[in-house]
Parts: structure tokens; sequence; C-alpha cells
């Protein structure tokens, strides 16, 4: 999930086309994941043969998996299919990382804000969860408060994606921009972009009054609250507003209103003690960004507008 502490202004960056938002929207509304301990497996079981497998740390190789923290229930980026499988753009990349490695990357669920903290505590090896890669948390700087909070992660840089506020659909409540909700209820992920830029604005709302921020552990909790009336607005990254518009209620409960902003890189996440592995993950990345897998995969959900060329390490800003 996007996080920055950056200003947001209006049509900044990369602004999807709508045939992208069609394509999203064409995929099958699914149940949500939910936010227990349950691990998924997106990959293949070791193979002999993989290309890079000798780029991969001993530890992990010997074990044959990598553990991946994420938040599944973030459609189209992770989530659970009707069946309670894990599918979407990260697990498929995952698939498609442990070929080249010849490793099964396994994603295990937990709540967005503990992300980072599972890193440290080496409960996993990376965090793959649509999380932005910005330099507070290459450092290790809490975005609110300015201060050290912990040793800091690297990233490798695999998509570009920005923030876009949605309302209920036919009544936006005069909502186009974020100085918009200056005295009105928004509902957030906690720990994300959306929910930082809600509290820098309400900070400058003055007589119009504060913004009421409702914060989730999940997005489909906040899309819950909003669903039944419970708030004027939602936010989130692009490519999940725009699956939320499509597929909620058929496309009859949600509308994106104004314009996106705040386009910045997602990384996956990994410890900043464990460069071994962010190399072996990096050079997996440029080889299906080469071969044309990633683009497969981008493709299959509609996002081809946040695609990368390369990848890159601590890109974000």
């Amino acid at each position: 999930m996007t996080a920055s502490t950056k200003r947001c202004t209006t049509a900044k960056a990369r602004i999807a086309a709508l045939g992208a938002i069609a394509v999203a929207g064409s995929l099958l509304l699914s149940g949500c994941g939910d936010q227990t301990d349950k691990k998924t497996s997106s990959g293949p079981a070791t193979t002999s043969d993989a290309p890079l497998a000798d780029l991969v740390p001993q530890a992990i190789k010997d074990k044959g998996v990598i553990k991946v923290g994420s938040d599944i229930a973030y459609p189209p980026v992770e989530f659970k299919d009707k069946s309670g499988k894990v599918v979407g753009i990260d697990p498929d990349l995952g698939a498609a990382l442990g070929k080249q490695l010849g490793v099964e990357f396994t994603f295990e669920n937990g709540t967005f804000d503990t992300l980072i903290t599972g890193l440290r505590s080496k409960r996993y090896d990376l965090a793959m969860s649509a999380m932005t890669d910005t330099k507070d948390r290459q450092e290790g700087i809490d975005s609110e408060t300015k201060k050290k909070v912990g040793e800091g992660v690297d990233f490798i840089d695999y998509f570009t994606a920005g923030v876009s506020i949605y309302t209920k659909k036919g009544d936006d409540k005069g909502i186009k921009t974020w100085s918009d909700l200056c005295g009105k209820k928004i509902a957030v992920q906690r720990g994300t972009v959306s929910h930082d830029l809600a509290k820098a604005e309400s900070k400058k709302c003055g007589d119009k009054g504060k913004i009421a921020i409702e914060q989730f552990d999940n997005d489909l909790e906040a899309q819950t609250r909003l669903r039944a009336g419970g708030a004027d607005a939602g936010s989130s990254d692009f490519p999940v507003a725009a699956y939320a518009v499509k597929t909620s209620g058929g496309g009859k409960d949600f509308q994106l209103v104004g314009e996106q902003v705040e386009a910045a890189p997602y990384g996956i996440a990994v410890a900043k003690d464990n460069t071994e592995l962010r190399d072996a993950v990096k050079a997996a990345l440029d080889a299906i960004i080469k071969n044309g897998e990633y683009d497969k995969i981008i493709a299959k959900w509609g996002v081809e507008a946040g695609a990368v060329t390369e990848a890159k390490i601590n890109g974000g800003s």
C-alpha cells in the first residue's frame, strides 16, 4: 500500500488509462482474505534448473522457501478468490520470481502495518504487499513523528502506483480533491498514504473543520464502512480503488473522484542486512522483465500503466 508524507497535488504523474480500469473491472469479485497467519504457497517447488539459483542465500536454498509477509486483502494486488486461493499481481510475480531462483514464494498473511516489524524479527524473508518505497521506510523513520523507529529496510522496486479518492456512486458530497474532505469523514487503511494524506490535509483545514478519519486494518473493511454510509469517501492506491469501483456491487457501489496523486514505486522489502537475498530478487525481477513474463502478468491484471522497465534498489523518495 502506498505510503508517503508528501503533500498531494492534482493530476500528478501517472494517470492510468481508462482501459486499464475496464480490464481490472472484468476480474471476478472475490471474497477477502482474513487476518490470520495462514500460509499460502505461490510458486513452483524447488527446481534444479532455475537459472539464478546460485544467487540465493544458502539458508534459504536449503529450505527451498522464501517467506513473504503480505496483507492478503488488497485486490487486485493480493487477495483470496472464492475458493480461498491467494491470487493477484504480487502472488503471480512471486511465482515467476520463484522459477528464476529455484525456490517457492510462500505468502503469509498479516496486517499491513506489522510487515516491516515481521522483517526485523525474521518472521518473513521479504514483505511484498503493494508497499511503497519511501525514504522514511528505507531509513526506519516514522512518517508522522519523523523519529527513528528501526533500522529501515531495502526495496526492490517493481511497479508504480498513485492514490485515488472514491465515494458512493452518485453521491460525491462535492469531493474532488483532498482539500474538499475538510469537515467530512474518510475511511482508510491504517499506515497507508491515504491515511497520511488525510492527516496532513486535516491539519490545514482551518475553519472548514478537521477531517474525521476512520482507520481500518485492511482496505476491504474501509470499503465496507463507506458502502454502509459510515463515511463520505474512501481512498486507496489507484489499482485497488479502480478495482473496487468496477467490481463492488457489480459496479453500482462506488465512483472515482478527482485525479490520481502521489505516483510512487511499490517495492519488495528486505532487511538491510540481507543484501544477498535483495540482490538475488533484483536479478530475478530483471530476468522476468527481460523475458516478457513480467509484462504478461501485469497485462493479465489490467495495470499496464504501472509497469516498470527495470528493477531498482531504493528508488523511492
